[in-house]
């Protein structure tokens, strides 16, 4: 029998299909349809969802299983975790993506529905939590969390953005709950929001803080990875589907790595890739899946990922979001380790690359990396023309950033860039002599 997997974008086919996902269609034909729930602009599950699809590896891996099926891919996208987990539930999903926080929630749902599920690979992390960024309006007053005290802050409940939020909040001595005015709400809806003025600030995900950053709509309040917790993606799928077709989900991470590979060893082809499928400017997918992009992405279950993954438990306890959750029940390795083979051990202790500074220049496939943030400044003083983006890392958390979006600080001789005001204020009280500048005094001072 000729074997092959066709990729569908709509839920009619699905239905059509099979009335359950990962089971035999109707009649005798032996066709297989895999239905995959993913977040296009969430661009930290990109080597699960919008890469991967565009990719084309997982139906290449399903035509290679040589079981005498054929095999349907259908990908269905979503904005948020919190409807991939309802479709899993209800068995019409059988592999989703999304991030940490609703990864739990999905746990707790599956759990609770008779649907059990299982993390099984990890897409994108940062471990600092620079995935996570609060931002407020390019002209907003505000400098700091406790500026926030009495504000209306948008953020999606039960998210990773929420927990940073609740977490940042609670460190500046302010009570998420009665210390600001929560406004629960789909990123878009939260980004209108900020843009009209109902919302004084916003706690989004990747890619939101970036995109409103690099389009001049916001301005970074509070880097995430200040909080110094691991932020991550991840696939989870359904038990039942993994037990049916666990050959089916060793491909699927098969290809997953292949994804990984690919955007490891191309970073600006593959930022282009997912701009061209998102609508994204590929600047911005640069910022968090570039080669020193704020996401490292990797499929292993890194023991600090998912030891960050047990102490979540607690903020969606408290938000009665959840009731406990049995992490170590969650997740399961086990299908990944056989995806990988002997390669899983080597993914499992590698380590982030260190951050660097980039000048990505007009036509051209590559990036260029520079030694600090001044050689960078030096660069662009001299190229005011020709420049597409430009990237330097927080100089305290590392996190990247866009060197024109970036608060500025000189100190002697360094030019050192940070994502928020406060970090800044926090290195310039604690160094004699350093001062804030423009990006236009950093770039002068370069020249």
């Amino acid at each position: 029998m000729h074997r092959s997997a066709v990729a569908s974008g709509t839920a009619t086919l699905l239905l059509a299909l099979s009335a359950c996902g990962g089971n035999v269609a109707a009649g005798d034909g032996g066709t297989i349809t895999v239905t995959v729930g993913y977040q296009s602009k969430t661009i930290n599950t990109v080597t699960a969802g919008t890469l991967l699809r565009s990719l084309g590896y997982f139906e290449e891996q399903l035509n290679a299983l040589g079981d005498g099926h054929d095999y349907k891919v259908v990908w269905q996208d979503y904005a948020t975790g919190a409807p991939i987990t309802a479709q899993m539930t209800a068995g019409k999903i059988d592999i989703g993506s999304m991030g940490d926080f609703p990864l739990l929630i999905n746990a707790a749902r599956g759990k609770q529905l008779g649907r059990p599920t299982h993390l099984v690979s990890v897409t994108g992390y940062n471990l600092r939590g620079g995935l996570n960024t609060i931002v407020t309006a390019p002209d907003s007053k505000l400098t700091s969390l406790k500026d926030l005290k009495g504000k209306k802050v948008s953020t999606s409940v039960g998210s990773a953005a929420d927990g940073t939020l609740v977490r940042a909040l609670k460190r500046a001595g302010i009570d998420a709950d009665k210390g600001i005015e929560k406004l629960n709400q789909q990123p878009a809806v939260g980004a209108s929001a900020l843009s009209a003025g109902s919302a004084d600030a916003l706690s989004q995900f990747v890619a939101w803080p970036g995109l409103l950053a690099y389009q001049g709509k916001a301005k970074a309040l509070y880097d995430g990875a200040e909080l110094d917790l691991p932020t991550f993606h991840g696939v989870t799928a359904r038990q039942d589907f993994a037990k049916k077709r666990p050959f089916v989900l060793e491909a699927f991470l098969k290809a997953q790595a292949q994804a990984t590979d690919y955007l490891n060893a191309h970073p600006v082809a593959a930022a282009e890739k997912v701009a061209k499928a998102t609508g994204l400017p590929p600047e911005v997918v640069y910022l968090y899946n570039g080669a020193h992009g704020i996401s490292t992405f990797d499929p292993a279950l890194k023991p600090q990922l998912v030891s960050a993954l047990k102490e979540d438990v607690s903020i969606l306890k408290a938000a009665k979001l959840t009731g406990d959750v049995d992490v170590d029940a969650f997740v399961d390795d086990q299908y990944v380790k056989k995806a990988l083979g002997a390669t899983y051990a080597q993914k499992l202790a590698a380590a982030p690359p260190p951050a660097a500074s980039e000048v990505w220049a007009e036509g051209t496939e590559r990036t260029q990396t520079f030694t600090s943030p001044t050689e960078l400044l030096t660069y662009l003083a001299a190229h005011r023309d020709g420049v597409r983006a430009a990237y330097v890392p927080d100089a305290t958390t590392g996190t990247l950033w866009f060197a024109d979006k970036a608060v500025w600080v000189a100190d002697g001789q360094q030019l050192l860039p940070f994502v928020a005001p406060s970090t800044a204020q926090a290195y310039v009280d604690v160094h004699s002599g350093a001062r804030i500048v423009t990006y236009s005094e950093a770039l002068e001072a370069a020249s």
